[in-house]
């Protein structure tokens, strides 16, 4: 995780992940960008119903929220979070 500030202070937070294989859409090669929503269960559902793929299910951030990665028609990968702190 990275902290860029005082808990309940605006900032960008977030975490970094190691390169992992080639550019293609088949894994991360970079950073993931992440959208805040509501419901990570019901855009889950959206993204599959338009043609994106889940490819990290629905995952637990214990005391943060919910998380899920997917994959769009062009082979991006997104992350979705869900703020919940009971999640765990």
């Amino acid at each position: 995780m990275i902290i860029t500030g005082a808990e309940g202070t605006p900032g960008i937070n977030g975490g970094l992940v190691q390169r992992r294989g080639e550019a293609g859409g088949d894994s991360v090669i970079a950073y993931v960008c992440t959208i805040h929503v509501p419901s990570v269960d019901e855009y889950a559902d959206k993204i599959a119903a338009n043609g994106g793929t889940i490819v990290v299910p629905k995952t637990p951030i214990p005391g943060v929220g919910w998380l899920v990665h997917a994959k769009d028609t062009e082979g991006n990968i997104f992350g979705l979070h869900q703020e919940d702190s009971s999640a765990g």
